[in-house]
């Protein structure tokens, strides 16, 4: 898979600025006046962690409770039109939810991306099951699972077969259908405990690399570092 030249203009790829990169496209939101950039989450953690990589002073704000959240979001806002355009040529849009496609991402610089992407629309589950041990006392197993989401189904297909052409791994392609008129279907790209393990392994590759922690610490038990 060859990899895109870019005019990068002030921003050079590393890992931490991929990183922010895969936390924006998922998270994030450029407004229509073709300067600022935010991002709204719950995970204060991310936020900081956003700034830190892009090397903001940007003070954190409250955001307003709604009725479709318990958990107190928080936001961070940021002007910086380079920054935007930047954003606009690697395939990031306004209102890019549900239009989202394949983004320019460097290969060298693609894991930290997909960590990016999975701190902001992803998740690792981690449980043991002992559903057999009725028939067997030893039957307990360690399972994992990781998961990325998307409404967009030409993103989560690019990201599939990007992963695959890396790391020799399918996942399973899942479609959850509306339940109420004011949603919509979305996608999710599933890896099962085998396929995990590879995959995890690839995208924390060093600990100290920008991460949310508590994704981590379920990831660190499957860790070979």
């Amino acid at each position: 898979m060859p990899a895109h030249k870019l005019p990068l203009k002030n921003f050079d790829w590393t890992s931490n600025f991929a990183y922010a990169v895969g936390v924006l496209a998922t998270d994030g939101s450029l407004s229509k006046d073709g300067r600022h950039i935010s991002l709204t989450s719950a995970e204060k953690e991310m936020l900081r962690l956003l700034a830190k990589c892009l090397n903001l002073k940007n003070k954190l704000s409250k955001n307003p409770m709604s009725g479709y959240s318990k958990n107190q979001a928080w936001r961070i806002q940021f002007g910086n039109v380079q920054l935007y355009n930047f954003l606009l040529q690697i395939g990031l849009s306004p209102n890019k939810t549900y239009s989202l496609g394949e983004l320019k991402i460097p290969n060298e610089f693609f894991r930290d991306f997909l960590r990016g992407h999975l701190d902001g629309d992803g998740c690792i589950i981690t449980y043991t099951d002992k559903y057999n041990t009725p028939k067997n006392p030893e039957y307990i197993y360690a399972r994992l699972m990781t998961y990325f989401m998307s409404a967009s189904k030409v993103h989560i297909q690019w990201l599939q077969n990007y992963i695959k052409d890396s790391l020799d791994i399918q996942g399973a392609l899942l479609e959850r259908k509306p339940k109420h008129k004011n949603h919509v279907t979305t996608w999710t790209l599933k890896f099962s405990k085998k396929e995990s393990t590879k995959l995890l392994n690839w995208i924390y590759y060093s600990p100290s690399l920008p991460f949310l922690k508590r994704k981590y610490q379920k990831a660190k038990p499957y860790l070979y570092l």
